[in-house]
């Protein structure tokens, strides 16, 4: 079951009447009941490794907590983390180390007997163990009590809301919010069902209508070559954003109607100005987790400089690994880690180039570049995160600037939104598309400025323009929007 299918149009509705019609004693365990419906929904056998994950740091909780001895409760940490992260490797690492080092001995001419495990990722395994993970670290640290109940812990881990793409929730958030009693608050569901509208809005009306083109394109990138390649590269980044903080938009509003309140996982990432700022906006939940238990652990940078390099590029580089088995995730976290690294090293002559050319006298016009170049560096990298291959992805990269600047062909109008995109820039030249792609970055910022489109048009003062927005989007997403054919979020792979 996934937030943009039928089943959940009546699986949601279900469950939260029944929510407030229950008594609060009774309400964490609908909760639990409908996230182990919810979850089953997609390979039902998988709710046992979900299980098993569950009792393992629950219990893990509990023996740290009690125990007075250090290196007693340095011990329990450290088995229910390697327990936790082996049952991540076996289903998401084991074939793709298994393959490169059974590649690395056929180079070496020895025999390596080891076959491939066939068996499927279950979805948001990545999600919910660095929940379960934080639970840990936060109980070990001192941070957080241990959770007795285990059907309050088993829910704090399936909250259905955010079981399956996040945003990875702290226990300090969110287990208290599982005590509480919420009462039915008229303007708080509304808030809320705004807000899972907007987020059905932006993934099947805009992220599964750019799919098409980017699909169709992405599938056979040897076939295109300048203009086009640009192009899709800069719609996968549209996509991916509607996509992601789409479903996200999804969980929080849902939650909410509810009475709970999940953290923000996005903060416009594409307005950031450096790629220091972008993942700080992207992605927050994922990017704080390796903050507080990979980088600041590795000395942060409180650090000599090279030790600060290398700290950076192994997060980046864990960041990569963490969305996916593959050499095309780990060269995109590495690649974020270079631009850091790089733009750390560089600071200083930018500074005095700025001032050399006399750029700090107009900051909005600095401000406006920095924008520009740090979503073309972040557009670049979404090369690597999308591509099928390295070999796909190094064909897209050096053939960027290739050949004549041919428009995009005709025969991949595949449905209304596609078809204007593609037809807007039938036999446009490379500086016409990008300086409408960066007007309307400035345009977008305005809005943000003012609020953001989400506040502009759903909690505008004027009746008219809110009620315009809704029936506007309501049609959009029935008739424009991709719902005959199912689409699943691009985070429910990681």
């Amino acid at each position: 079951m996934t937030f943009n299918s039928l089943e959940f149009v009546i699986f949601f509705p279900v469950v939260t009447v029944l929510y407030f019609l229950l008594p609060h004693r009774l309400r964490w365990l609908l909760l639990l009941v409908a996230s182990v419906v919810f979850y089953i929904a997609f390979i039902p056998a998988y709710i046992f490794i979900l299980a098993a994950l569950i009792v393992i740091d629950y219990w893990a909780g509990i023996l740290i907590e009690r125990s007075s001895d250090k290196k007693q409760r340095r011990l329990f940490l450290i088995l229910s983390v390697i327990s936790t992260c082996l049952v991540l490797f076996i289903f998401k690492y084991f074939n793709f180390f298994n393959f490169n080092l059974g590649t690395l001995a056929s180079f070496l001419h020895w025999n390596y007997p080891i076959g491939a495990l066939s068996i499927l990722l279950p979805l948001g395994l990545s999600f919910h163990t660095f929940q379960s993970l934080a639970y840990v670290i936060e109980v070990y640290r001192g941070r957080q009590k241990a959770e007795y109940n285990i059907g309050i812990y088993s829910l704090y881990v399936m909250f259905y809301p955010q079981l399956v793409a996040g945003p990875i929730e702290r226990p300090q958030h969110l287990i208290p919010q599982l005590y509480q009693e919420h009462r039915f608050e008229y303007k708080r569901v509304v808030d809320g069902l705004k807000r899972m509208l907007w987020g059905m809005f932006k993934k099947v009306v805009i992220a599964d209508n750019l799919a098409f083109l980017v699909d169709q394109i992405y599938s056979n990138p040897h076939g295109y070559a300048g203009l086009e390649l640009i192009w899709v590269t800069m719609i996968f980044a549209i996509q991916i954003y509607a996509d992601f903080s789409g479903y996200v938009d999804i969980a929080i509003g849902s939650a909410k109607v509810m009475g709970f309140d999940l953290v923000e996982n996005f903060r416009n990432p594409y307005l950031a100005n450096s790629i220091l700022d972008f993942w700080r906006r992207w992605h927050i939940s994922l990017s704080s987790w390796f903050r507080d238990y990979v980088y600041i652990p590795l000395g942060g940078n409180r650090v000599l400089e090279l030790h600060w390099y290398s700290n950076i590029l192994i997060v980046f580089l864990l960041s990569g690994l963490w969305h996916g088995a593959s050499w095309t995730f780990i060269l995109w976290g590495a690649l974020h880690g270079v631009y850091i690294v790089f733009s750390k090293t560089t600071q200083g002559i930018r500074e005095k180039i700025a001032q050399g050319i006399g750029l700090n006298y107009f900051p909005k016009l600095r401000s406006f570049m920095q924008i520009v170049t740090t979503f073309s560096l972040v557009s670049f990298a979404w090369i690597f995160f999308r591509a099928n291959s390295i070999s796909d992805a190094w064909y897209i990269v050096s053939h960027l600037f290739a050949g004549g600047w041919e428009s995009i062909p005709r025969s991949l109008a595949g449905n209304y939104l596609v078809n204007a995109l593609v037809l807007s820039l039938y036999d446009t030249r490379f500086v016409i598309l990008l300086s409408a792609i960066f007007s309307a970055l400035y345009m977008w910022r305005h809005i943000q400025r003012r609020g953001g489109a989400y506040n502009f048009f759903f909690h505008s003062p004027s009746i008219f323009l809110r009620w315009s927005t809704y029936l506007t989007i309501i049609w959009a997403i029935f008739s424009v929007g991709v719902l005959s054919g199912y689409r699943p979020f691009i985070y429910f792979a990681f």
